[in-house]
C-alpha cells in the first residue's frame, strides 16, 4: 500500500479494500466531451434519417424502384384497369413477379407476405368481403376500405402498379396460405375468375396497353 501523498497523481481516496486505495481521478474533459456529443450526434442521426430530413438509405431506395418501374412500364404503355388486362397479366409469369415484388413492398406488412393475413384480410381464401368480380380488386386497391382500416393505395402507387398487383392478389385466390386466418363471418364466396387466357408468345406486351 502506498502511503505518501503523491500531488501527481491527486488526492488519496478515503475508503479501502484489502490494504489497496486508489487515488481521486476524475474522468477527464475531453471524455466528458466526447459522451454528450455521442448522445448529441445520435439525437440529430434520428432526427434525419428516422424523419427522412433529407437522403436516407430508404428514399434513396424509393427513388431507384421509381426509375425501375418507370423503366418497366414503358415497355407496356398505360394499362387500363379492365377484367381483360388483369386477364392477360395473370397469365404472364414475368409480370406477375413485378407484381409479387409490389405487394410485398406495399402489401405483406398487413396481408403476409404470401397474402395468408396479420391484420388484413386472408387473400388467399375463397371468400370477400368488399369484391364481387374481378375489376373489383383493383378498385379497392385504389380507394380502400376505410372501415377496415384500409388506406387508399391512389397517391401511392401509380395506376400501372395498383392494376399489376390487384392481378397479383387474384391469382392468389384458392391457394390457402398455411397458416393464413380465417375470413370474417360476412365474408362470402363468389364466383370463379374468369379463364386466363392462354399467353401468346408472338404478342406484343404494349397491347395490354388497351
Amino acid at each position: 500500500m502506498q502511503h505518501e501523498h503523491d500531488m501527481s497523481r491527486g488526492e488519496l481516496t478515503e475508503h479501502e479494500f484489502d490494504g489497496i486505495r486508489e487515488y481521486d481521478n476524475p474522468t477527464p474533459g475531453w471524455w466528458h466531451l466526447i459522451f454528450f456529443g455521442s448522445i448529441l450526434f445520435s439525437v440529430c442521426y434520428w432526427i434525419f434519417f428516422m424523419g427522412e430530413l433529407g437522403w436516407t438509405p430508404r428514399t434513396q431506395h424509393e427513388r431507384a424502384k421509381a426509375h425501375y418501374f418507370e423503366q418497366l412500364f414503358g415497355k407496356i404503355g398505360q394499362l387500363e384497369p379492365t377484367e381483360d388486362t388483369i386477364l392477360s397479366l395473370m397469365g404472364d409469369e414475368q409480370w406477375m413477379t413485378v407484381g409479387r415484388n409490389i405487394f410485398v413492398s406495399n402489401c405483406a406488412q398487413c396481408h403476409g407476405s404470401e397474402g395468408g393475413g396479420i391484420n388484413g384480410a386472408n387473400l388467399t381464401d375463397d371468400r370477400y368481403i368488399n369484391v364481387k368480380e374481378l375489376s373489383d380488386l383493383y378498385a379497392t386497391v385504389t380507394d380502400g376500405v376505410v372501415a377496415k382500416g384500409m388506406p387508399s393505395w391512389s397517391n401511392r402507387l401509380n395506376e400501372n402498379q395498383r392494376i399489376m398487383v390487384a392481378a397479383y392478389v387474384a391469382t392468389l385466390r384458392g391457394t390457402n396460405a398455411p397458416g393464413g386466418i380465417a375470413p370474417e363471418p360476412n365474408a362470402k364466396p363468389i364466383e370463379p375468375w374468369p379463364p386466363v387466357p392462354a399467353k401468346d408468345a408472338g404478342a406484343s406486351e404494349a397491347s395490354l396497353g388497351g
